[in-house]
Parts: C-alpha cells; sequence; structure tokens
C-alpha cells in the first residue's frame, strides 16, 4: 500500500521560512525544499524504484506550506525499504550534504544564498570536490560528490569546467 514519510521543510537544526511570518514565504519555501531534496539526494543517493521524493502541500489556518515527503509505493522491495531507513530522519544541517543554506535568516529578512536550485548543487560539487590528485580532503566528500555527479549530470560538468577555469 503505498504511504509517505515527511521529513519535514529542510535540516532539522536549520532556520528555515515560517508560515505567516516570513516575506516571500511561498518564494522561499519552494527553494528550501528543493534545496532539501537535493541534500538528501547527496548524502543517500538517488531514491529507487518504487519511491520518490517530492514536495507535499499542506494546509494550515495561516495558509498553505511545503513539506518535502518519500513517496513510497512499494514497501516489500529491499532497496526501497532501505532507502526509507536512511532518510526517514532526514538532515541535521546543510553542511551534512556538503550545502551551505540557500536563504539565511539574520533579522526580519531573509537573504537568499542561490534563487537556482542548480546553483546550490554546483556550489556543493565544488564543496566537495576531489584535490588535484584525486584524492577527497574528507572522506565522507567521495560520497557526496558521488551522489550528486551521479544524481545531476549537467550541473557536475558546469561545476567541473568551473573549477577547470579558475585553476
Amino acid at each position: 500500500m503505498p504511504y509517505f514519510l515527511d521529513l519535514g521543510a529542510g535540516p532539522a537544526e536549520e532556520d528555515c521560512a515560517q508560515l505567516g511570518q516570513t516575506p516571500d514565504f511561498d518564494t522561499l519555501n519552494r527553494l528550501e525544499i528543493e534545496a532539501y531534496k537535493c541534500a538528501l539526494i547527496a548524502r543517500y543517493g538517488t531514491p529507487p524504484r518504487g519511491c520518490r521524493l517530492a514536495g507535499l502541500s499542506n494546509r494550515h489556518d495561516f495558509g498553505r506550506y511545503v513539506t518535502l515527503v518519500l513517496h513510497i509505493e512499494n514497501e516489500l522491495d529491499e532497496a526501497v525499504a532501505a532507502y526509507a531507513e536512511q532518510v526517514e530522519e532526514g538532515l541535521a544541517t546543510w553542511i551534512e550534504a556538503g550545502f551551505t543554506a540557500p536563504v539565511i535568516y539574520n533579522g526580519q529578512c531573509p537573504t537568499v544564498a542561490r534563487h537556482d536550485p542548480s546553483e546550490i548543487i554546483i556550489g556543493a560539487l565544488t564543496t566537495t570536490r576531489p584535490g588535484p590528485d584525486g584524492r577527497f580532503p574528507i572522506d565522507d566528500f567521495a560520497i557526496l560528490h558521488g551522489n550528486l555527479a551521479a544524481a545531476f549530470p549537467a550541473e557536475a560538468a558546469i561545476a567541473a569546467e568551473r573549477l577547470k577555469a579558475s585553476a
């Protein structure tokens, strides 16, 4: 029977847009959901067939907000069950995925660090890149970089070109 796991609006220990309080809430909420989806893919890889990460619209007295969910269509599949178990707790911080926060909350007016989800991915690919010798400065970076490059080949190519141009 299909069901879903609600993973929240972003990493548990990070600030995120607040319905009824944050200016331009809808835009920031959508950006953070997309960034969180990409961050989970960086950490755990692309969801296997039988499940998918997507936004889920929720109604509240103050309006509509979106959270990220893992839609599970085949819970009996071992790969799906393993993936669901991995992502169930989500992330605590953006840095667990090599990401910087897409929005900075420092007072009344949030600052959008990167408006385009592709640029968020490219930033994470740049952060987690291997050194000139092909080795990763932190072992975990190999996992994050590999998962992102596999899931987002166009962004990986752009990140590689930018790094090559800056060398």
